[in-house]
């Protein structure tokens, strides 16, 4: 029996920074506060936080990654939602009736800390706008 070697379980090399620049770009198209931001991206320390944030670069694991991707797909879905970009950066702060968020934010459901979540949010924006 051949012996293959596993695949890489480690994120590719040179998306931290990437990845940390459209984070932080979004951060403030949504007028994230510090704390919010932190939550978001799996409540990293503050040192390790103000390292990504002062040098937009850095390694990240992939639990990171997957945060900021799910947002990155608020991000685009929101965009497609609203032609409005005021309003579609708004949309995140404003209650909203729907059961998933049941008079809440998306904001804050997205900001309980768990990344699926952040994939729950992602999902209803899909469904919304009829994507996959």
């Amino acid at each position: 029996m051949t012996a293959y070697p596993l695949p890489r379980t480690e994120p590719a090399e040179g998306l931290g920074g990437a990845a940390l620049r459209s984070f932080f770009k979004l951060a403030d198209l949504w007028s994230l506060r510090i704390a919010d931001q932190r939550k978001l991206l799996g409540d990293p320390p503050e040192s390790t936080f103000y390292k990504w944030k002062r040098h937009q670069d850095g390694a990240l694991g992939r639990d990171t990654l997957e945060r900021i991707s799910y947002l990155l797909g608020i991000y685009k879905a929101l965009q497609i939602l609203f032609p409005d970009v005021q309003q579609a950066d708004a949309w995140l702060h404003k209650p909203n009736q729907a059961a998933l968020f049941g008079g809440h934010s998306a904001l804050e459901r997205m900001l309980s800390g768990n990344v699926a979540d952040l994939y729950v949010v992602r999902q209803y924006l899909d469904a919304q706008r009829g994507g996959n």
